[in-house]
């Protein structure tokens, strides 16, 4: 009796009974003060983003309660000048990107007149080159093939 009373704890049980364990292993996986505060502050930042989360939901359903039949009854105005508003918006948008084009397009032309050869003046050279090249082969098939043509065109109308 004397040995077994010598290994009883100060909670007054034995180290190999089962609660003794458990309490071992709650001991062990307990967490510290620094995951308690996290652990509290994230509930109480929770807490105070689901009232707000309320609170606007509220809100948002009454102004709808309230502000719906006020809009309803004015529509036939804001509807024009809603329409009226975003057309004004979408010229004065396009007449910017125009003139960013045409700024853009001047830039570039200014820079290949002077010498400076922009981005795509080879290719603009190229073009220039093929379009002449073509020219010239279209003015040389028009005279050879021109003289034919008006021949035959005196042969089917004679007084022509």
């Amino acid at each position: 009796m004397a040995d077994r009373q010598q290994h009883v704890h100060a909670h007054g049980e034995r180290p190999d009974s089962p609660s003794a364990t458990l309490l071992r292993r709650v001991q062990t996986h307990a967490p510290n003060s620094t995951q308690v505060v996290g652990f509290l502050a994230l509930l109480v930042s929770g807490a105070v983003l689901l009232l707000l989360t309320g609170l606007t939901l509220t809100g948002a359903v009454v102004a709808l309660v309230f502000l719906g039949p006020i809009a309803l009854l004015t529509s036939p105005i804001w509807v024009p000048v809603a329409i009226a508003v975003s057309v004004l918006v979408a010229a004065a948008l396009s007449a910017c990107g125009f003139a960013v084009a045409a700024l853009a397009a001047g830039t570039w032309m200014y820079r290949y007149f002077t010498g400076r050869h922009p981005v795509g003046a080879d290719r603009v050279d190229y073009a220039r080159s093929r379009i002449a090249d073509t020219a010239s082969h279209v003015k040389d098939y028009a005279r050879e093939y021109g003289g034919y043509l008006h021949s035959r065109s005196k042969d089917a109308a004679p007084g022509a």
